[in-house]
């Protein structure tokens, strides 16, 4: 893969974290850590967008009416889950 030459500025304060990250063995050298920061940055950016695509799906579907007794009823079946009065009544 071809290489592009970037010239950035930082603050000294940016720059001393990054010389802190090389002097750690994070890292071998300046170049390493920003490819590794600008990775995970596209990483973030798609792990948002997949959300956003999955909230915009969520907002196009069709409306559904939500019981919240019967979801809590079913979680409780499902995981087990005791409610907190019945857990004073039996002395946990």
């Amino acid at each position: 893969m071809a290489a592009a030459r970037k010239t950035i500025a930082l603050t000294d304060q940016q720059d001393a974290w990054i010389k802190a990250q090389i002097a750690a063995g994070r890292y071998t050298n300046d170049s390493e850590f920003m490819r590794d920061l600008s990775r995970r940055d596209q990483e973030r950016s798609a792990k948002l967008d997949a959300v956003r695509a999955a909230l915009i799906d969520g907002e196009n579907s069709e409306a559904k009416s939500f019981n919240a007794a019967a979801f809590k009823q079913r979680m409780r079946s499902a995981h087990r889950c005791v409610p907190s009065a019945a857990r004073r009544r039996a002395g946990a």
